[in-house]
């Protein structure tokens, strides 16, 4: 059976109707966008699209960059260096986001112990870890902001024979990078 014939009419009414279908499909793309539930997914968005930081407050409560020795790639063991600065300070001292993030991980395991993860700008992750304890409340998922308590300085993982202290490390797509230049260049 042959089509029939496109009368110019018919085309009109075909466009018109694509045309109110793509308009409500975006009006409900916009309004899910502005929802509760799309708030990480937007803050995922606005970190993909921001520079690394090429400063960083210190971590650490109370604690200045100058008390941080660079040991950024120093041997640990025989198959592994260290990926990150130590920042020794009293156990309990408070722990604090240095960018603004996501949560992307709290969890007790291997050699970090007690840890957190945090999403920062240009996708780079944030390492906290041998934690006393985490903040109270904190879960994944929850967005955070330079100064958000993470949790308390401590020893867990492969530090309990070491005076308390947070080992910051910073993960880009390249690898880890050191993180004590910038948080030098903040002061």
């Amino acid at each position: 059976m042959p089509d029939a014939p496109t009368t110019p009419a018919s085309s009109a009414r075909r466009l018109v109707l694509t045309l109110c279908t793509f308009a409500l499909l975006a009006c409900a793309a916009h309004w899910a966008w502005q929802q509760p539930f799309a708030v990480q997914a937007r803050m995922a968005w606005r970190l993909s699209r921001m520079p690394a930081p090429v400063t960083l407050p210190m971590p650490v409560d109370g604690v200045r960059p100058r008390q941080v020795a660079d040991t950024f790639g120093a041997p640990r063991g025989r198959d592994r260096t260290h990926a990150g600065v130590d920042i020794f300070a009293k156990a309990g001292t408070p722990v604090r986001a240095t960018t603004a993030g996501i949560v992307l991980a709290i969890r007790e395991s291997g050699l970090g112990g007690r840890q957190v993860w945090v999403l920062g700008p240009a996708s780079e992750r944030h390492y906290y870890a041998h934690l006393r304890d985490w903040a109270p409340g904190l879960t994944i998922g929850d967005i955070v902001m330079p100064g958000s308590l993470l949790g308390e300085v401590g020893n867990t993982g492969n530090a309990r024979t070491t005076p308390p202290h947070l080992h910051y490390g910073v993960y880009g797509t390249a690898g880890p990078r050191d993180p004590l230049p910038l948080l030098r260049a903040t002061q």
